[in-house]
């Protein structure tokens, strides 16, 4: 079975405040192949996309302030105890998916390293397939619901 041929699998699960969002992240850092992985996230503003982030790339060791890439549009790491390369974008501000293109993204696509997407759908199919697919929805109890899609193999062992 190739990546490609890999069926979906989909599990949901609720973040009922931000110490279960930071334990989520905690605990997707400890997977083996999360160096290497393509991590897409949907949801509306404010539903935590970007707090998620946060957390995940301080539990893979990034220090100090990790700012937002909104209008850098990708905010690139290098974690010098591992070398492992990392790169967070959001691509809300992209009016044309082109753009994507049009910034050279492809080879860092391309390259080694995770990647982690705020906003994807605004990338059009420029983006590669994301390896795992994050989808957070508010709810009215300030807790929100996750549905967690791996599109590959390596997104199924990052599932919980």
């Amino acid at each position: 079975m190739t990546v490609q041929d890999h069926p979906l699998i989909v599990k949901n699960i609720t973040w009922k405040n931000e110490a279960e969002t930071e334990a989520f992240a905690q605990a997707l850092a400890r997977q083996p192949s999360i160096g290497h992985a393509l991590i897409a996230l949907q949801g509306d503003l404010g539903a935590g996309k970007t707090t998620f982030v946060r957390h995940l790339l301080k539990s893979l060791g990034v220090a100090g302030h990790i700012k937002s890439p909104t209008y850098a549009v990708v905010e690139p790491y290098t974690l010098s105890a591992s070398g492992l390369n990392i790169w967070h974008f959001d691509f809300y501000r992209f009016n044309d998916p082109r753009e994507w293109e049009e910034a050279g993204f492809r080879d860092i696509f391309a390259s080694p390293g995770l990647k982690l997407v705020e906003w994807p759908e605004k990338a059009g199919d420029q983006l590669p397939q994301p390896d795992l697919l994050i989808h957070i929805e508010m709810l009215a109890n300030e807790s929100r619901a996750v549905t967690l899609t791996a599109h590959t193999a390596m997104g199924a062992e990052l599932l919980p």
